[in-house]
């Protein structure tokens, strides 16, 4: 299918969704499960005027005595800042304050209330109360259901995933100029990592793209050559003490980029036993390192031959990056004699699947670039 093509199916794919948001005979029910549907996919953002109409209509809806209506409504209005009272729940509660036992066998809204719950306040008891209820049910029904999607929700909320990190990290409402996609980075990690055992490390892989991107829009579009100068400094010393002499947008991604570093080799240290803080760190000095040669050479109107950009340009690409991460993370065959393969110079077939990568990305941004300036 030719580019063009993609795009028309695209807005027109984009067009049925917009007038299914909007049908009048739309019911509350299934409005939710759509919103609730392009939320997770990461495409919301494209019907922000119909789903806030929705919102609106849901704030005053009564969801009557289905659990799974009234705890998705509470999490969908909840989750983007709308008022909601706990009290909602208190209908599906006995007299002692405990939820009714009959609600034990439905596992779909005790799928929707532990996703819920999880996005309670401080002193908010009945959803205290609701997240213990849901999750003792849930666990009892795998055994016999074997869902898969009621394991992950208890592996992980869904409110904690890659979306609500990237929010609360808040690098997009710092730095408006950057790339601000969440999903789709997730989504590049489910064609590496299918399996869903991979989950954890799918979240993670994930995160590290996400600033790397970041990272890439600071060299590429943003910084003066002295600031990346100070920017690749920092990060070749790798200490919070070096952050002082930075831009304040600057010490914003450094501190992401440190936080985060820091907590995945936290993670695989407490799941695996295993200290790779020295690896992980010593990628990401490789990458921007790799940055900082670019800038320079744009800085100073050189331009290297073939063989030297695509040498630096797989650094660049974050393959390295990506594969050391992604190495760590399974932790799957790991040795004393591999963990050494995870240093300059790379494997060859980290290399190898690099370079596919950036000339794929080349080929795909090319003009883009071309009309910005870049190299």
């Amino acid at each position: 299918m030719g580019k063009n093509n993609c795009s028309k199916r695209i807005e027109e794919l984009q067009e049925n969704t917009r007038k299914a948001l909007m049908k009048r005979a739309l019911d509350p029910m299934a409005a939710m499960e759509l919103i609730d549907t392009l939320q997770w996919l990461g495409i919301a953002y494209n019907y922000d005027e119909e789903i806030g109409l929705w919102f609106n209509k849901l704030s005053n809806w009564d969801s009557g005595e289905d659990l799974h209506a009234t705890a998705l409504r509470f999490r969908l209005l909840r989750n983007e800042g709308w008022h909601v009272s706990v009290d909602v729940f208190k209908k599906f509660m006995d007299k002692n304050g405990k939820f009714k036992d009959s609600l034990s066998q439905d596992t779909r809204g005790l799928l929707s209330l532990y996703e819920a719950s999880s996005l309670g306040a401080s002193g908010e008891d009945i959803l205290s109360e609701a997240i213990k209820f849901a999750e003792t049910h849930l666990r009892l029904s795998i055994p016999s259901m074997g869902q898969q999607q009621v394991t992950r929700a208890l592996e992980l909320p869904r409110h904690l995933r890659m979306p609500r990190w990237w929010k609360q990290l808040g690098l997009v409402e710092k730095l408006s100029f950057a790339r601000d996609r969440p999903m789709e980075y997730y989504f590049w990690t489910v064609g590496s990592l299918p399996e869903p055992k991979y989950s954890r490390a799918r979240i993670e892989l994930a995160k590290t793209i996400a600033i790397l991107l970041v990272i890439d829009d600071i060299f590429d579009t943003y910084g003066s050559i002295n600031e990346l100068r100070l920017f690749n400094d920092a990060i070749q010393k790798w200490d919070l003490d070096a952050i002082e002499q930075l831009p304040e947008y600057m010490k914003i991604c450094y501190m992401a980029l440190y936080n985060t570093t820091n907590e995945i080799a936290y993670k695989i240290l407490k799941e695996q036993g295993r200290n790779v803080l020295s690896s992980l760190r010593r990628v990401w000095m490789n990458t921007i390192e790799a940055f900082m040669i670019e800038a320079n050479w744009f800085s100073s109107g050189h331009v290297p031959n073939l063989a030297n950009y695509l040498e630096n340009a797989v650094t660049t690409s974050g393959s390295y990056m990506a594969l050391v991460h992604m190495f760590f993370l399974l932790g799957e065959g790991i040795s004393h004699g591999n963990v050494k393969l995870m240093e300059k110079p790379y494997p060859k077939i980290f290399s190898c699947s690099g370079k596919i990568l950036r000339l794929w990305d080349d080929l795909g941004t090319s003009k883009e670039e071309q009309d910005r300036g870049d190299i």
